[in-house]
């Protein structure tokens, strides 16, 4: 009796709880529906969008992003693995002709184009599965920070869907409130999107023409030059101490003045250029141009931009990242973080259906069996646990 009790006590603390919660949200949907009005939406959108809205999980993404989180080994070994390129391959000979249309409006060449593809969702499998609107609204209302870029957001986003660009059955997206083919926040939508296709709509959701065109017109106008390499690996002198950072660009005559030099043995060529350390000074190390800065503009991650340079690199048919990462337990490609999962469930461990994304459950029971093993528990997949998983 005194355990239901309890219950029963808990359960109407939660409710007290969850009814001024619901009534602040309700508060602040109104605000911002009265703000849209006032930005042009037409009623009938602000009533079918937002209707009946709750708020959802968005929130609790706002401190958990990969670019930011993850040792840049482990990002790009599963962004830039063999898979993708191949598939990005493909699929650049598969789009040609959007592709071709888009580079001679735009001046962004295929490569680079495909490679944010890819990033961004890989090739259209993965656009979110959130509501645009509902985690604008919720972010906008509950966010810990950034409370006002994310009602500018979701005033955007409903006047998309009142120009009729998007269904509403079509958008949805990440935590964000970023969607389609190559991930564009609303407000970057109505500034870039393009109908490459010709169909009178600008649906980075459904066509890839769109995505691809509105990609390129995106990157031209952040400052992407024709022609231009975004970089390209380098050598420093032993016990190099001098400037870095993305930030800091100097004349390639400085850099080469330093001892630094290409890979491959050619000369640095003319222009500037910015050192880019992202393991220190240990680790592989970048000449970057301006176009890098126009890739790092699509989402500010020095992290992100690499992996599209490199990816669209690979494209083109040139070497990955030749320098070693100062590191003894690289990351592994996406086919390898499969293998470690499924051969976790021939151990005995319930991680689902090996589909290469480490979540939650992956990592509790990496970390079980690395304990078991003698090895660290962080639930990290490195080389170190998928060769002990192959010992065992």
């Amino acid at each position: 009796m005194k355990k239901t009790s309890r219950l029963l006590t808990t359960l109407a603390a939660a409710l007290l709880c969850a009814a001024p919660a619901r009534a602040d949200f309700a508060s602040c949907l109104a605000g911002l529906r009265h703000a849209a009005a006032a930005a042009g939406v037409s009623a009938r959108t602000i009533e079918s969008a937002t209707a009946g809205l709750e708020p959802n999980d968005a929130p609790s993404f706002m401190d958990k992003q990969p670019e930011f989180k993850t040792p840049i080994w482990d990002y790009l070994a599963g962004l830039v693995d063999d898979e993708r390129v191949e598939e990005g391959r493909a699929l650049m000979r598969q789009h040609g002709a959007a592709l071709q249309a888009a580079e001679q409006r735009y001046g962004v060449d295929p490569a680079t184009v495909v490679a944010v593809w890819g990033v961004e969702s890989d090739f259209g499998k993965n656009f979110g599965k959130r509501s645009v609107v509902q985690s604008l609204a919720t972010l906008a209302c509950e966010a810990r920070r950034r409370n006002d870029y994310f009602r500018g957001e979701l005033i955007a986003a409903l006047k998309i869907l009142d120009s009729g660009d998007i269904a509403p059955q079509e958008f949805y997206g990440s935590w964000a409130g970023a969607f389609g083919h190559t991930q564009f926040m609303p407000s970057t939508f109505l500034r870039t999107a393009v109908d490459l296709d010709g169909d009178g709509r600008r649906n980075i959701a459904s066509s890839a023409a769109d995505s691809l065109g509105s990609t390129a017109n995106y990157l031209h106008k952040s400052g992407y030059r024709p022609g231009l390499r975004w970089g390209f690996e380098v050598r420093l002198p032993d016990n190099y101490s001098g400037p870095s950072g993305r930030t800091a660009r100097q004349p390639m005559s400085a850099w080469a003045s330093r001892g630094v030099s290409r890979l491959d043995g050619e000369p640095l060529g003319d222009g500037s250029a910015a050192l880019l350390l992202p393991a220190g000074p240990n680790g592989p190390a970048f000449l970057v141009t301006r176009n890098f800065d126009a890739i790092y503009s699509y989402n500010a991650a020095e992290s992100y931009a690499l992996a599209i340079s490199i990816l669209s690199d690979r494209l083109r048919g040139r070497p990955g990242v030749q320098g070693a990462w100062p590191t003894d337990d690289p990351g592994l490609s996406r086919a390898e973080r499969r293998e470690v999962q499924a051969l976790l469930s021939r151990h005995g461990y319930e991680v689902g259906e090996p589909d290469g994304v480490i979540g939650t459950r992956t990592m509790q029971a990496i970390a079980d069996f690395q304990g078991r093993a003698g090895m660290r528990a962080d639930g990290r997949a490195g080389r170190k646990t998928l060769n002990a998983l192959r010992d065992r």
